[in-house]
């Protein structure tokens, strides 16, 4: 059986086949795997500095993966909220909106 696409080549694998590659082999292969910060920790460092940097692009991936990675609901709204004061209220709130939309769709896929 084949195995299955990481998130990264399958949403750019075919445009940017070494982006991805790295992204799969040195960010989450690696930097992601070091022993200096729990998964957990490293989640929490990057959501701050992607809603800090406003890059929304990728901030609800990485609001997912902080709540595989123990981050709480709570928690994730609190480092938003303290964010508003940091790093400014547009982006708290774009990301307040995007934590809602991820955990409707993990209540949605729960509730089938």
């Amino acid at each position: 059986m084949p195995e299955k696409e990481s998130a990264a080549q399958q949403a750019i694998g075919d445009v940017a086949p070494k982006l991805a590659d790295l992204t799969d082999q040195v960010l989450f292969g690696d930097v992601w795997e070091r022993e200096g910060l729990s998964p957990r920790d490293r989640s929490l460092v990057t959501v701050a500095a992607l809603i800090a940097l406003y890059r929304s692009d990728q901030l609800g991936f990485h609001l997912k993966l902080a709540l595989e990675n123990g981050l709480a609901e709570e928690e994730l709204s609190e480092a938003i909220t303290h964010l508003a004061f940091y790093a400014g209220w547009p982006s708290a709130m774009g990301a307040a909106a995007q934590l809602k939309a991820v955990l409707e769709s993990a209540d949605a896929t729960q509730d089938h």
